[in-house]
């Protein structure tokens, strides 16, 4: 119970940290390090969310060669994540990042954040990105995410996009 409370005071403090205007954003690297560990769980959570593929689509695949190696990626960018999680908040949540609940909580709280978005409509279009995405390693993958990231980031900072939630990445080019 004291671990879980501990790693809701820490998922507060990084929301808190990451919606404060005067919050750090996070370089290339570090995003795409904290992508690459949520990635499995928002495609599996996409493949639940878009039940009404045909069982064959890559998307709905709960397990196999396609999501083992972003479960393996995810294992391996999991300290670079957790180092750039810490950035945003406060330094002594990274000592809360060090639990075994920590991964599995924060990717539970961000990813269904992701896939509430989708709608049923999305769903053949997901399904296409990813299978074309499938044969790339997940390293490209969470950087083309973070490169459209920043992209929309710009955009909205432009003022050309007001529908694009702030997120803490910072601009093509720039890190703090």
């Amino acid at each position: 119970m004291k671990r879980s409370a501990a790693l809701a005071a820490c998922v507060a403090m990084l929301t808190a940290s990451a919606a404060s205007a005067q919050a750090p954003c996070l370089s290339a690297a570090d995003a795409e390090s904290i992508a690459l560990v949520a990635m499995p769980d928002i495609i599996r959570d996409a493949g639940r969310v878009c039940a009404s593929l045909p069982a064959s689509s890559l998307l709905r695949r709960q397990s196999g060669a396609f999501l083992d190696k972003y479960d393996r990626e995810a294992d391996r960018a999991w300290p670079a994540a957790r180092t750039a999680i810490a950035k945003l908040s406060d330094p002594a949540v990274e000592l809360l990042l060090l639990s075994d609940y920590a991964r599995p909580m924060l990717t539970s709280i961000f990813a269904p954040q992701i896939t509430g978005r989708i709608q049923p409509a999305d769903c053949p279009t997901l399904d296409r990105l990813v299978t074309l995405l499938e044969p790339l390693p997940p390293r490209n993958t969470a950087g083309i995410v973070v490169a459209t990231l920043q992209y929309l980031k710009s955009e909205k900072n432009k003022g050309k996009r007001t529908d694009i939630p702030d997120l803490p990445v910072c601009a093509a080019g720039a890190a703090r």
